[in-house]
């Protein structure tokens, strides 16, 4: 077992406070957005077994095997799986969406054979893989998760009464579901930049008037595409918001975003986010970063539906999983009380453990113990028996065995 050391990520659109609260340091004044937990090379944590730090995904590249097991090997190769993150977001992310493996495969070769580099602003592709992720409120967290239903876009774009955008709304009730999703987004991202920047400011100033008139249907939603717009004005991705389901996380809550969901994070709430070991990101606003339009539109599903807000399911031992259809990755959580029995850990895959509350002890089979304050947190190889015992609240995350 061992106590990871982390790097946090001052993105500019990340609080200043959150993190600096967990950890129980003092903020610096400067924006934390994330803080990394795992073996991504972009910033992996480092582990101390007496010869000093070293990074995580140097001590997984010297024996595969001994810290990831055979097993995982050979499913998914000499490297751990899955990332995790704190993610505290101050202002909204950028509405993006993800490659499936497929075409992140054939998009990172397209991009390598054509000598693109790996840090150039335009390239889409930064490595093979797909980067499903799911995040668990910590607070209450706005998001973005999916389409609406077009008819259901279209009255809330109606309401508005915008008239530049009268044209979306009409093509979200006449066309079938996927032609008018995919009609109305490549139009809006399509527009004459300051011709939209006219029509979102207009619409953002109707969000706003309708958020506080009471009675309002979509009160919630308009506050949240208001609030954006003042920290992107003019964005044509307010527009493409207003296409996606709004939803407001409560603590322990969840969202699973898929290859080719839209989606955003906007800002205001603290969670725990886990993902598979990827950086693959196609945006469609809400940023001053390359947007590419007509592969965007490639990889984005245009399917309406509900955003299916995930809760956990009672599990073995105490366990609480939250179930996702992916095998890179499986995050649960134990809430723990003083006295309670201890609970076994199943140590078929190497796995990270995140203390979010009070206080947490990790004892192994062997005698040993890690303990984890708030915003602590540890690497268990594969292998390695542990049991918790303690009293606050631990994340897992660990691979499907």
């Amino acid at each position: 077992m061992n106590r990871l050391i982390n790097t946090i990520r001052p993105y500019a659109w990340g609080s200043t406070t959150a993190i600096p609260e967990l950890l129980g340091a003092e903020p610096t004044g400067e924006p934390q957005a994330e803080l990394w937990m795992g073996a991504h090379p972009g910033a992996p944590s480092r582990i101390d077994r007496g010869a000093g730090p070293v990074a995580l995904d140097a001590v997984i590249d010297a024996d595969p095997a001994a810290e990831l097991g055979d097993a995982a090997v050979k499913r998914f190769g000499p490297r751990l799986p899955f990332l995790l993150k704190v993610l505290a977001a101050g202002t909204p992310l950028s509405v993006q969406v993800h490659p499936d493996l497929a075409q992140a495969k054939a998009g990172f070769a397209d991009e390598e054979a054509r000598g693109v580099p790996l840090d150039a602003g335009f390239r889409n592709y930064k490595d093979a893989n797909h980067k499903p992720e799911m995040l668990v409120a910590l607070t209450p967290f706005d998001g973005l998760c999916g389409f609406r239903r077009p008819a259901e876009a279209a009255e809330l774009i109606d309401a508005l009464g915008v008239h530049a955008l009268a044209p979306y709304a009409d093509i979200l009730r006449a066309q079938p579901e996927d032609q008018a999703l995919r009609e109305v987004l490549a139009a809006v991202l399509g527009a004459d930049p300051e011709a939209m920047a006219a029509t979102v400011d207009e619409a953002a100033q109707a969000a706003e008037r309708l958020a506080g008139t009471p009675g309002t249907p979509f009160a919630a939603d308009y506050a949240a595409y208001a609030k954006a717009a003042h920290s992107f004005p003019g964005d044509r991705g307010i527009i493409a918001a207003m296409l996606l389901n709004y939803v407001r996380l409560q603590p322990g809550e969840a969202l699973y975003l898929g290859a080719g969901v839209p989606h955003a994070y906007l800002g205001g709430g603290l969670g725990v986010e886990i993902m598979a070991n990827s950086d693959n990101v196609l945006r469609c606003g809400l940023t001053p970063k390359h947007i590419d339009v007509p592969e965007l539109l490639r990889v984005v599903r245009f399917e309406s539906g509900d955003p299916g807000v995930l809760r956990p399911e009672a599990g073995a031992d105490g366990e609480e999983l939250y179930a996702a259809p992916i095998d890179e990755f499986r995050l649960s959580r134990h809430v723990l009380a003083p006295g309670a029995d201890p609970r076994p850990l199943d140590a078929r895959t190497p796995q990270i453990l995140l203390c979010t509350d009070g206080r947490i002890a990790v004892r192994s089979a062997a005698g040993d113990t890690l303990d984890l304050d708030r915003g602590q947190s540890g690497y268990l190889p594969a292998g390695e028996r542990a049991e918790l015992t303690g009293d606050g609240t631990v994340f897992r995350a660990t691979m499907t065995a």
